[in-house]
């Protein structure tokens, strides 16, 4: 799999752009299409070392119309217990790159990927926010060590969305 990651700067004009950051290829991510969780969670493991990192990190994950990944993005580098995310900055985002979907993924130092009460709050916050732009949320994910959490499979986005129960063996 391809990953590219990205970036947003502000050009002369004042204006927000996207700068591709780095890119590389993972042959041992061999999927095509970030369609379920357990891709979306082996992804974020085997690139990012979510399920290593000493504090709190989101990312955005932006798709195109067939789940397949446009880019990601570090939305924050927060603390050993928290990140901050800004809705602006997760539309300048998806709407600089074009993106049909996203999937929002952030990792749990602590091992435990157990949704916190404020991670709750915030993804069904973002939910609304994609629903109004027209750009929906897919998942939620909190990488945990050995474990991930999906809010999709917990019911906390509950809107119809085209995400398998299972993975399509391609």
């Amino acid at each position: 799999m391809k990953v590219i990651q990205y970036k947003t700067m502000i050009d002369e004009d004042g204006k927000n752009i996207l700068v591709k950051e780095k890119s590389g290829y993972y042959p041992d991510v061999n999927f095509d299409r970030l369609d379920h969780p357990a891709r979306i969670s082996y992804m974020m493991r085997s690139v990012f070392h979510a399920d290593k990192l000493a504090e709190e990190y989101s990312w955005l994950l932006a798709l195109d119309n067939k789940s397949k990944l446009i880019g990601a993005f570090e939305l924050s580098h927060g603390t050993v217990n928290s990140s901050l995310l800004g809705m602006r900055e997760i539309f300048v985002k998806l709407c600089l790159c074009g993106a049909a979907s996203f999937v929002i993924v952030h990792n749990h130092p602590s091992g435990d990927p157990e949704p916190s009460p404020m991670d709750i709050k915030v993804t069904k916050k973002i939910s609304k926010a994609g629903t109004l732009m027209g750009i929906p949320l897919l998942d939620h994910i909190i990488i945990g060590t050995g474990s991930s959490c999906s809010l999709r499979e917990t019911g906390v986005l509950t809107d119809e969305i085209n995400m398998p129960d299972e993975i399509d063996e391609e």
